[in-house]
């Protein structure tokens, strides 16, 4: 849809021109003025979301890249740096032998708990020990 060179607003103008539609046409379509979508194509405004979801479906454009385009910080908050990334709190229990020792921890439980991890949001390793009391609490042992 865009190169990095380009910003929202040299986007949908070039598409809107593309499709060839006024900034009235456009704006009557995203239930807006038209000196609104003038101000979005020279940068001066920013949309809202719905605008932005209005204005993919309009011009024929990709809502989520035209999201990320008009909210560049969003998708650096959305997919940290490869380099940066820690590992998982599932990686961290898993590696930490001595933890796994103090709880005396089974590798059935283990295994249990690797499908935990599967679902996400644990966020650390502590939180596994957490699990793992509340399933042998709720089993009995």
């Amino acid at each position: 849809m865009a190169r990095k060179d380009r910003n929202f607003g040299q986007v949908i103008r070039e598409r809107r021109r593309q499709l060839d539609l006024t900034q009235e046409e456009v704006a009557k379509r995203i239930k807006t003025s038209t000196p609104y979508v003038g101000h979005l194509e020279s940068a001066k405004r920013h949309p809202s979301d719905k605008i932005v979801t209005r204005l993919a479906e309009v011009l024929g454009l990709d809502r989520r890249e035209l999201f990320f385009l008009a909210n560049p910080r969003a998708q650096a908050l959305l997919t940290p740096e490869a380099d940066s990334a820690p590992d998982s709190a599932w990686e961290d229990f898993r590696k930490n032998e001595q933890l796994r020792r103090i709880h005396n921890i089974s590798n059935d439980e283990m295994e249990m708990l690797s499908r935990v991890a599967l679902l996400g949001d644990v966020r650390s390793p502590r939180d596994f020990i957490y699990i793992l009391n509340t399933v042998r609490h709720a089993v009995g042992r």
